[in-house]
């Protein structure tokens, strides 16, 4: 099936159009600060109330007060993505690890391989959690919080990283399965 929508899914739900207005000053700010509005947006404006709901989950998760850093965050955004194989969050999250990181490299070898990217141990200790997560949640038990916590972390630290993992294996579910695109500005951003 060819996409819809200026290729953004493959799915036939184009935008409310026009946006309401507190929707399109988003989309403006987002033009603004980024250069873009990302796809993934864009795919949820079909359901204005789905867009807010995503959004508002999204910003808390990903720029909320959290002990984790921005940088932390996607970085889990990118290892649970390298795993479910997410095409749409590898790019996008794979241009923001390179952007908030000033590495270039390590974008892309989150991307490519997380196991072996240069990170600390606590960090390594928090993909390995997002990992398991991903893979078999069921299996997580007190040694595996226990161990977050001997590299520093708080419950409230994982409590976030749980969270940050959870939502993005959801993203990824919803992003595979509708064919969503990544912005073609993400490929050579931060490089």
């Amino acid at each position: 099936m060819t996409h819809k929508d200026n290729g953004v899914t493959a799915l036939d739900l184009p935008m409310v159009d026009p946006l309401p207005e507190r929707t399109q000053k988003f989309f403006d700010i987002c033009q603004d600060k980024l250069g873009l509005v990302p796809n993934v947006l864009k795919s949820y404006a079909f359901d204005i109330d789905k867009l807010n709901a995503f959004s508002a989950f999204y910003n808390d998760l990903m720029l909320g007060d959290s002990g984790l850093t921005k940088l932390e965050r996607e970085m889990i955004a990118v290892a649970v993505s390298s795993i479910n194989r997410c095409f749409y969050c590898l790019t996008a999250h794979g241009a923001a690890v390179r952007e908030l990181s000033g590495d270039p490299k390590l974008g892309e070898h989150l991307v490519m391989n997380w196991r072996t990217a240069p990170v600390t141990a606590p960090q390594r200790a928090m993909l390995e959690f997002a990992a398991k997560m991903t893979t078999e949640s069921h299996a997580i038990g007190e040694e595996d919080r226990q161990a977050l916590r001997d590299h520093g972390f708080t419950d409230r630290d994982i409590w976030d990283i749980a969270n940050v993992a959870g939502f993005y294996n959801m993203s990824n579910r919803v992003a595979s399965a509708t064919d969503m695109r990544p912005n073609d500005e993400y490929h050579a951003s931060f490089r």
